[in-house]
């Protein structure tokens, strides 16, 4: 059989094998571009659902907190209460004896409770009832009834907890907000790096497999040269080896596709049979960013900014905790009325005062400066985060300014590779012409070829860089250059989705 009988065949069976994977369903290949990409990692990876499970437990601290500021309404209740034991007396004359007691109880209140805002104290409004039967001596019923009394607590010089949680915990969810939309950026990011890993890693290949054809027309026309005397053994050898470099780059391109396709295919949730096929993005054409413009926009939107703010209110939180924690006096008042009867009717008719005033002290005396030394513990935490505060300030605008530099620099990168990349391609088909009549060496060609190759990457590197820059300004500045827009999110139905 000859050289062109086993070559045709070869291709027979290939293109069988590929026919037969496609009817089976093994392989599917599936064409995917960038933009496609970003919107499934950020419907399906797992970082896109970390970032909304994220969002969901600050939602719910959220809501909890809000549902602190509004009336509480409970019941409490025993039902029923029996008891049959002997209890201590003592009579008149100082002696104790024990006393039968035998009786059952049922006691029940219903109690409605108020956080005051502007004091930080709890006002309650409560209705109760207590029923007690003597079931042995002399048998009967007893009832007592508090038709409605008006508690109210209040601490005079602690921490007005009420207040500082208005403060903090609604720029603690804003704070989340902020921070899920950066992070369904950041998965855009990292979508970006996996489609450019395979979307390389295939373009590679393809270069391989070119060389590889390239390397073998090469080998046979050289032998033909060879023997006409045109080029020397050292040549044809040169060429051979090529030949040989060739085909093993394309098996290393083989296993560095599988990986990217992996990796990317798991990132995606895709099944198996996937074979993604990712198109070469256009050049995105943003525009040049301002960076004083990029840095009021970030200000604005990023969640650092809301960070600080959130942590300078918890450092002043602590110092006025530590503070109102050196004495505490406590006024607690009730007034309402109640009633005692053996007829469940006559307790709420025969009703009197029923009213409580007491105040709580505690003051230390000798302390040894254990409070006085939590407060000033206190004051220089918030010195400590005040003075961090202001370094991840400085070192966030100096990064932001870096970043704007270099995506601005990358246009000019971009433009130049793609006519570098354009040039080496050209340049290479010319060689392999002058080198097919015999007018280059193969080590010229050999060099072109490297060229070509290495300008391809080049490109499609920078290329990435351009839209890893751009989506890493979007998660910074949580704004659309493009389409100079906010960013937003639909909060209410990532919120509303159950895990």
């Amino acid at each position: 059989m000859t050289r062109k009988n086993r070559y045709v065949l070869s291709r027979i069976a290939v293109l069988f094998m590929a026919v037969w994977s496609a009817v089976a369903g093994v392989h599917c290949e599936r064409p995917v571009t960038l933009a496609e990409t970003i919107a499934l990692a950020r419907e399906r990876s797992v970082d896109a659902e970390v970032a909304a499970n994220s969002l969901r437990s600050a939602y719910w601290e959220y809501r909890t907190y809000r549902a602190k500021l509004l009336p509480e309404v409970t019941f409490s209740g025993t039902i029923p209460s029996y008891n049959k034991r002997y209890n201590p007396w003592q009579n008149s004359d100082g002696s104790y004896t024990f006393l039968r007691d035998d009786n059952l109880q049922l006691q029940g209140s219903l109690n409605v409770e108020q956080r005051v805002w502007l004091t930080g104290g709890t006002l309650s409004l409560t209705s109760s009832l207590d029923f007690i039967r003597q079931l042995s001596g002399e048998t009967g019923n007893l009832y007592m009834s508090v038709p409605v009394a008006l508690k109210f607590n209040q601490p005079l010089f602690g921490v007005n907890d009420v207040k500082w949680d208005r403060r903090i915990e609604p720029v603690r969810y804003r704070e989340a907000k902020a921070t899920y939309v950066m992070a369904t950026e950041e998965v855009a990011m990292t979508a970006i790096r996996y489609f450019f890993t395979l979307l390389t890693a295939r373009e590679t290949l393809a270069n391989a497999a070119q060389n590889v054809a390239n390397a073998e027309k090469m080998y046979e026309a050289a032998k033909v040269q060879r023997e006409m005397g045109r080029i020397s053994g050292n040549d044809l050898l040169q060429i051979e080896l090529n030949l040989i470099n060739s085909r093993s780059e394309y098996m290393e391109g083989e296993s560095a596709v599988k990986s990217a396709m992996f990796q990317l295919r798991s990132f995606l949730d895709l099944p198996e049979t996937d074979e993604l096929v990712p198109v070469t993005p256009e050049y995105g054409e943003a525009g040049k960013v301002d960076y004083d413009n990029a840095l009021e926009l970030a200000l604005a939107n990023n969640p650092l900014a809301l960070n600080i703010r959130r942590r300078q209110l918890e450092a002043d939180y602590e110092v006025a905790k530590a503070k109102g924690e050196m004495r505490q006096i406590n006024l607690f008042a009730q007034v309402g009325f109640t009633g005692t009867d053996s007829n469940l009717g006559a307790t709420y008719r025969n009703l009197r005062d029923n009213q409580i005033v007491e105040v709580g002290v505690s003051i230390p005396l000798v302390d040894w400066g254990k409070r006085k030394g939590k407060v000033e513990t206190a004051r220089s935490q918030r010195m400590l985060t005040e003075s961090t505060l202001r370094k991840e300030r400085a070192d966030f605008c100096q990064n932001l300014f870096v970043l704007v530099e270099r995506f601005n620099n990358q246009q000019s990168q971009l433009g130049m590779a793609r006519r570098a990349d354009e040039i080496a391609t050209r340049r290479y088909d010319s060689s392999v012409e002058t080198f097919m009549i015999g007018r280059l060496s193969a080590l010229d060609l050999n060099n072109s070829q490297e060229k070509k190759d290495a300008a391809r990457l080049k490109y499609l590197n920078e290329l990435y860089m351009y839209w890893y820059f751009y989506y890493q300004l979007r998660s910074l500045t949580l704004w659309d250059f493009k389409e100079g827009m906010p960013i937003e999110a639909d909060f209410e139905n990532v919120i509303s989705v159950k895990s």
